[in-house]
C-alpha cells in the first residue's frame, strides 16, 4: 500500500436534532464510498452536542491526521449544496439536541483563535466549476453557517487547520435532493477541493 493510499479524507455528518429526526447530513455521507482517487474516506457521525463536538473533533484529526476535512449539515434554509466560506468564534446561543447550552459561554475558549476563520480552500472556485459542469444539481457558497453546530464544528476545524477544511450544508431530503444526489454532490466538492494548491 502507498503512501497515497493510506491518507485520509475524514467526513463528518449530523445525527438527528429537532425535525430533522432523519437527517440529511448523515444520510448523504453514509453513502459515500470507502474509498476515493486513492485516498480512504472515514465516514463519522456528530451528535448535535457542544461537548461531543468538542471532545470528537480535536481526537479525530489527532488520530487520522487528515490530507481533506470535510463537514456536512443539514439546512432548512438551504436550495442548493452550500459550501461554507467561514466560521466565527461567538454567538452560539441556541440549545443543542439535549437541550443544553454552550458549555463556555456562547463562544470556543479564548484560546481558540480568531473572531472569524475563513477556509483558504477556493470555494467560489468550486462553485462556479460544478455548477458549469451539472444540469440537476446545483451548488452556492455562504458566509453564514448559522451559529449553531454546523458552523461550531466548522470552526473548531479551521483552528486546525483552515487549509484542509470545508464545510457543506445540504437541504434536507427531497427538497429537491435524494440522498444519493447529495452525496454525489459532496464526492464532487471532495474532488475539486483535492485538486486545489493548498493541498497539494
Amino acid at each position: 500500500m502507498s503512501e497515497l493510499e493510506k491518507q485520509i479524507i475524514l467526513v463528518t455528518g449530523f445525527g438527528p436534532f429537532g425535525t430533522h429526526q432523519i437527517n440529511a447530513s448523515w444520510e448523504a455521507v453514509k453513502l459515500l464510498p470507502d474509498e476515493f482517487e486513492g485516498y480512504r474516506i472515514s465516514k463519522n457521525e456528530i451528535p448535535v452536542c457542544y461537548t461531543e463536538v468538542e471532545e470528537k473533533v480535536p481526537t479525530l484529526w489527532t488520530s487520522h491526521k487528515p490530507k481533506l476535512v470535510v463537514h456536512v449539515g443539514v439546512s432548512s434554509l438551504a436550495r442548493a449544496i452550500t459550501i461554507e466560506k467561514m466560521a466565527n468564534k461567538s454567538g452560539y446561543e441556541k440549545l443543542d439536541c439535549y437541550g443544553k447550552k454552550h458549555p463556555t459561554g456562547n463562544a470556543c475558549p479564548p484560546d481558540f483563535g480568531d473572531d472569524c476563520i475563513p477556509t483558504t480552500i477556493n470555494v467560489k472556485d468550486i462553485c462556479e466549476f460544478l455548477n458549469n459542469k451539472n444540469e440537476v444539481i446545483k451548488f452556492s457558497t455562504s458566509e453564514n453557517a448559522g451559529r449553531f453546530l454546523c458552523e461550531y464544528i466548522y470552526y473548531i476545524s479551521l483552528r486546525k487547520d483552515r487549509r484542509r477544511s470545508i464545510f457543506i450544508h445540504v437541504p434536507p431530503l427531497d427538497t429537491p435532493y435524494t440522498s444519493q444526489q447529495l452525496c454525489d454532490g459532496i464526492l464532487q466538492i471532495i474532488e475539486c477541493a483535492l485538486k486545489q494548491s493548498c493541498l497539494c
